[in-house]
């Protein structure tokens, strides 16, 4: 018994390459590619995404596949761009991670950690805790459709028919990272200075009483100071990251 199938072209082929990239892109992209949304829901919306994108796409693939090897190059490259990308987007959402844990080392829960169901790892109840409200506010907000939008603008970002622009790329990760960690240091700058002042003070307290446990009795004031302190500037906090976000993504989508 043989088994003929056919040559890959037209539609066919076009949808295999956009769901190399779209594909790609949302087992990445913030919020949607979470580790919390299950592999199967995912795989449908990238399904459902990249027949959507057919049509526009459609101008930047050839009509008929080239050779197995330049076929292999290609489903590899497009692979790459959305891995690229969805990084780059993904490292939007640490900035809540820097913040969060930076404020439960100065309000004395840096030891106090739960698993994080959107990355699956372990890390700080406070940084837990801002990344699950940052994502529920992109959804409520309606900016998850600019991580949607940047998957069709990655082809303005990366067109399939032109090399890889290594060098714009790394700048644009660079630029990212420099960002988020800034932003991030910028959230929890109150609560490093609050942080300060208490250790100061306890510092003095215990020079000047040897015998007694300061930092033991003041740790509960520290923690519930902290908690006073998240919120009262938690609004401040979503709304710096909620239009750093925007300001981000819309350069994909671009």
């Amino acid at each position: 018994m043989t088994i003929i199938l056919p040559p890959l072209q037209g539609v066919v082929l076009v949808y295999l390459l956009t769901f190399a990239r779209a594909g790609a892109m949302i087992m990445l992209m913030p919020v949607i590619g979470d580790a919390g949304v299950p592999a199967r829901v995912r795989l449908s919306f990238a399904l459902a995404v990249s027949a959507a994108l057919v049509a526009t796409t459609s101008r930047y693939y050839p009509s008929v596949a080239p050779p197995p090897i330049e076929l292999a190059a290609m489903i590899v490259r497009e692979a790459t761009a959305g891995v690229l990308v969805g990084t780059m987007a993904r490292l939007i959402m640490s900035t809540l991670e820097v913040a969060g844990s930076l404020i439960a080392i100065h309000t004395g829960l840096a030891f106090a950690t739960t698993i994080d169901p959107g990355q699956g790892v372990q890390s700080a109840i406070i940084s837990t805790f801002l990344s699950l409200v940052g994502a529920l506010l992109v959804f409520e907000t309606g900016l998850h459709h600019l991580a949607i939008g940047a998957i069709a603008g990655s082809y303005s970002l990366l067109p399939p028919d032109r090399l890889m622009p290594a060098g714009d790329m790394a700048e644009m990760a660079l630029t990212l990272v420099s960002g988020s960690f800034a932003l991030g240091l910028q959230l929890s700058a109150p609560f490093m200075v609050f942080g300060l002042l208490v250790y100061v003070t306890l510092g003095v307290l215990s020079r000047l009483m040897p015998q007694l446990q300061v930092f033991f009795l003041a740790m509960p004031i520290n923690i519930m100071a902290g908690f006073v302190l998240l919120m009262m500037f938690l609004g401040v906090i979503m709304t710096a990251f909620l239009e750093f976000f925007a300001t981000q993504m819309r350069v994909f989508g671009a």
